[in-house]
């Protein structure tokens, strides 16, 4: 072996064994994240992809209706849960409708398809100061054919969530 060789190869393996540790990610680097996984993640019931994913950001709507139905009530229960435990966020609703009818029509049925979730919210027991309601209309719809199996994902209600709610 050159003289060159015998330090690289010393260097090699001083280099692969400090990598061997079974914890060298663990609790004593500080990326010990636990049953609640990464902060930020999905898997961290704190977080707004928790929300999002976990829970549901979003509730559904019949046609040219703003009544919540049993499975929007159910998804609603978990956000104002979410929301009750997480008084640090504060929430946007956004309401939506599908293609069918006036652009002032559908800006008429978001604003009642978010006002519907913002009072089922705050009945329970979430503050009006961290709630405020956006209604977008037939304006961004999520699928984009006039048939109904897009209408029906376009009419909806979409909490939308950020750091900074008061309690």
């Amino acid at each position: 072996m050159t003289l060159f060789a015998k330090p690289l190869l010393l260097v090699a393996a001083i280099g692969l064994a400090a990598c061997s540790g079974p914890d060298r990610f663990g609790a004593e680097s500080g990326a010990d994240f636990g049953a609640a996984g990464a902060p930020g993640s999905a898997a961290d019931p704190r977080s707004p992809a928790y929300f999002q994913q976990a829970i549901g950001d979003r509730v559904l709507f019949a046609v040219d209706q703003s009544t919540l139905s049993d499975a929007a009530r159910a998804t609603l229960e978990g956000q104002a849960r979410w929301l009750i435990s997480n008084t640090d966020y504060s929430a946007v609703i956004e309401g939506h409708a599908d293609e069918q009818g006036t652009r002032e029509y559908n800006l008429a049925l978001g604003a009642r398809r978010a006002s519907a979730v913002q009072e089922f919210l705050v009945e329970r027991g979430i503050s009006p100061a961290r709630l405020r309601t956006v209604s977008y209309g037939k304006e961004r719809p999520l699928e984009i054919c006039s048939e109904e199996s897009c209408y029906a994902q376009n009419r909806r209600a979409v909490t939308v969530i950020a750091a900074g709610g008061t309690s």
